[in-house]
């Protein structure tokens, strides 16, 4: 099975699932209230970019991560909405994206290639997201240039 073969990938298939923003500030609190409450569920954390974990964090560590991140994205996304922390089920979520406030792109509405978010909270073991990517256009025209 290769990795870019979304079908048969059930960590693919659910990164690109339906999700839903925690828009308000409060709302994002209310999600991590019900991730603390399942910190020991069995939760991959993964930064977008570093080898994807083989092992789920303890509790301990989920609940250091969700503080952490928590004042990262108050420190670094000074708006008085948040909109960049996204759940598959807000009331009892299992996939969670994480958009690095310092790299938003088009995160909401559509694009060909919107960015990969920073971070992700999943009971499902990750794969490496940017492998699963193609090159961008102008990337593959230049190499077709080349080797073409």
């Amino acid at each position: 099975m290769s990795r870019l073969d979304t079908n048969e990938d059930p960590y693919l298939r659910a990164f690109r699932g339906s999700f839903t923003s925690a828009l308000r500030w409060h709302q994002l609190d209310d999600l991590w209230a019900r991730i603390d409450a399942r910190a020991d569920a069995g939760w991959f954390l993964y930064a977008v970019g570093e080898p994807p974990p083989t092992a789920a964090t303890d509790a301990a560590g989920v609940r250091v991560f969700v503080a952490e991140i928590d004042r990262l994205l108050r420190a670094e996304h000074r708006e008085d909405f948040c909109g960049i922390v996204y759940a598959d089920d807000p009331r009892a979520p299992t996939f969670v994206k994480i958009y690095d406030p310092n790299n938003l792109g088009v995160v909401c509405g559509f694009s060909d290639a919107p960015p990969l978010p920073g971070w992700v909270m999943s009971l499902i073991p990750p794969v490496d997201l940017p492998s699963t990517r193609p090159p961008p256009k102008n990337r593959r025209r230049w190499w077709n240039r080349l080797f073409g």
